[in-house]
């Protein structure tokens, strides 16, 4: 806390802040963002088949390490139709791996991908993706990073797909849409 002093005299007209000590027995006030209900899984009908995946980076490569086919493994998991979209991040991302990752960029534009244009400053795909699952309550998360499912289970209504034991599998996905349980 900040409280401004003003002193009488002429010399001493200039503001002199003086900080007060924080109380430890005060009330802490946390900023913690408000969803509406109608986000949960039993209320959001805008998740549905066909289902719209946003694709990862290492999504790609580690499906290509498994020997995956991304879209028919989706619709093996899923048991419906699935769009895998891609971002502009996240295509600039595989772009700047360089020859080592050509088979994943080959795989990402592949005409079956629907590419996201995105419109904010910067190419970082992380933080793309998860603005862009912020905003848009459609779309299922296809990701194995750690720190990104550690981001992405904080919004509410948001399921991830991820690669274990050689296929995919959904994480968090309402039983109401006919995802498999393991």
């Amino acid at each position: 806390m900040v409280m401004t002093v003003f002193f009488r005299k002429e010399k001493d007209r200039t503001k002199v802040q003086v900080k007060k000590k924080n109380d430890p027995s005060e009330i802490k006030e946390k900023d913690v963002p408000k969803y509406p209900s109608c986000l949960f899984f039993q209320y959001n009908t805008q998740l549905g088949p066909p289902y719209h995946i946003l694709v990862d980076t290492n999504f790609i490569n580690f499906s290509i390490k498994a020997k995956l086919d991304i879209v028919q493994s989706m619709m093996d998991c899923l048991y419906a139709k699935c769009i895998p979209c891609i971002t502009d991040c996240v295509m600039a991302e595989i772009e700047k791996l360089g020859m080592k990752y050509r088979v994943a960029l080959r795989i990402a534009k592949d005409p079956r991908f629907e590419r996201l244009p995105c419109t904010h400053k910067g190419t970082y795909a992380d933080d793309c993706l998860v603005q862009r699952v912020t905003q848009h309550k459609c779309y299922i998360l296809a990701t194995v990073d750690r720190d990104l499912k550690r981001r992405i289970r904080k919004i509410p209504g948001v399921p991830i797909m991820y690669i274990s034991n050689h296929r995919f599998n959904i994480e968090r996905m309402p039983d109401d849409y006919g995802a498999p349980r393991f």
